[in-house]
């Protein structure tokens, strides 16, 4: 079997390849990327990025538009946050100048999984403290569209899914800054 259907990893290929996703740093994980998403489909690439427990990631749309929303109609804070690892990124993303990129906030080397980072871990990013949330990430239509079918199938496999190979949504407790220097450390 190829490694790439068309332009996309295929899911054997990602299969054989979980292991090497799986053995990222537990702690102390370098961020590659931060991204601030002003509008629905843009992405402003910083070097810093301000996160506030009302307003979430200062500058970014989730306060304006997501996709949940509380009973009162205000945006859902356990999704304030999206953070993808870059070894999954790096597998499905292969040609990264033509692909687009997702709508995380952060890229960092990171282990993302349940067992590594169970529903309630707090994790600090610099200054600011921020809280995993209980909504699992299964990728949305737009990673299917951008990464393929099989990357979707791939995060959704039930073997897979306690990896958390899509990464992790968390609600921001406590107000900071971030930079590329930073790295996401459990508190």
């Amino acid at each position: 079997m190829t490694q790439h259907d068309d332009q996309h990893s295929t899911l054997d290929f990602l299969q054989s390849k979980r292991n090497w996703a799986l053995q990222a740093p537990k702690n102390n994980a370098p961020i590659l990327t931060l991204c601030v998403r002003p509008n629905e489909g843009e992405r402003q690439f910083v070097k810093s990025i301000q996160f506030d427990p009302i307003e979430g990631i200062i500058g970014d749309r989730w306060i304006r538009k997501t996709w949940m929303y509380l009973p009162n109609g205000k945006p859902d804070p356990r999704i304030q946050v999206c953070i993808l690892g870059s070894r999954v990124l790096q597998l499905v993303r292969r040609e990264s100048e033509e692909m687009i990129y997702p709508g995380d906030n952060i890229i960092a080397d990171m282990d993302f999984s349940e067992e590594n980072l169970p529903i309630g871990q707090k994790l600090q990013i610099g200054t600011a403290i921020i809280e995993v949330s209980d909504v699992f990430n299964t990728a949305c239509s737009k990673w299917a569209e951008r990464y393929g079918n099989d990357a979707l199938k791939w995060i959704n496999l039930p073997d897979n899914k306690p990896h958390r190979l899509r990464g992790i949504l968390a609600q921001i407790i406590q107000a900071g800054k971030a930079t590329l220097q930073d790295t996401i450390k459990k508190v």
